[in-house]
């Protein structure tokens, strides 16, 4: 009898090992989906100082040893991360703007998108914009970050009735900078909380996002 209990319990052993190793293809087939995934929440939840390959492994609920297949090391999966980050980022900017609609209209539209997207996703916001962390060399990260910067250079370009693809001058690229700056430097002043006392003293209702549809409509020099 307990012979036989042996032999059955061997045998409900092997075909666990069997089926975990029939699942297993799937599974490391979505490795790098996973951790991604598992990043930014911690990202999200920690902060990029929570954010290391083991944590994001364990959050992934992989050995440790996994993710260097994939990534590399901790700058490879923060590189990675970030190349989602501006390619969901280069769609925020072009989410709220209208086919035929004025050149300021749309220069509006992608403010708004680029400062609700920071609003968003605060985390990944700001890995995607510290270099430090990240490797530029990657080509997916390089070609998404370039991606969203050319719709920002594309509608200074349409403003100015210049073709996208123009060689940059020095005047369109005086241009491109203020309108970053003005967008980019109103999101972090959001994130860091410096815009709440402002904010405060403002009639009921209004809030950061109102703060800035009021400047975005406001006038402007031609560019």
């Amino acid at each position: 009898m307990k012979s036989t209990r042996r032999t059955a319990s061997r045998a409900a052993v092997r075909a666990g090992r069997s089926r975990r190793a029939a699942a297993a293809p799937y599974h490391h087939g979505a490795l790098r989906e996973a951790m991604l995934e598992a990043a930014e929440r911690i990202l999200e939840r920690d902060g990029i100082a929570g954010l290391t390959l083991r944590a994001a492994a364990r959050e992934a609920g992989v050995s440790h040893a996994a993710p260097k297949n994939h990534f590399g090391d901790i700058r490879g999966l923060l590189s990675d991360l970030a190349a989602v980050g501006f390619a969901r980022f280069g769609a925020a900017l072009v989410a709220n703007t209208r086919e035929g609609e004025t050149s300021k209209a749309r220069l509006a539209a992608l403010g708004h998108g680029y400062v609700a997207f920071a609003q968003r996703n605060p985390g990944l916001f700001l890995l995607m914009f510290r270099s430090e962390r990240l490797d530029f060399s990657r080509p997916p990260l390089r070609a998404a970050a370039e991606a969203a910067f050319g719709v920002l250079a594309g509608a200074v370009g349409a403003r100015r009735r210049e073709a996208p693809e123009t060689p940059s001058t020095l005047s369109q690229a005086a241009q491109i900078t203020a309108a970053w700056s003005l967008v980019h430097g109103f999101a972090m002043l959001m994130l860091d909380g410096r815009l709440k006392p402002l904010v405060a003293r403002m009639p009921d209702g209004t809030d950061e996002m109102t703060l800035l549809a009021a400047i975005l409509s406001g006038p402007t020099p031609e560019l």
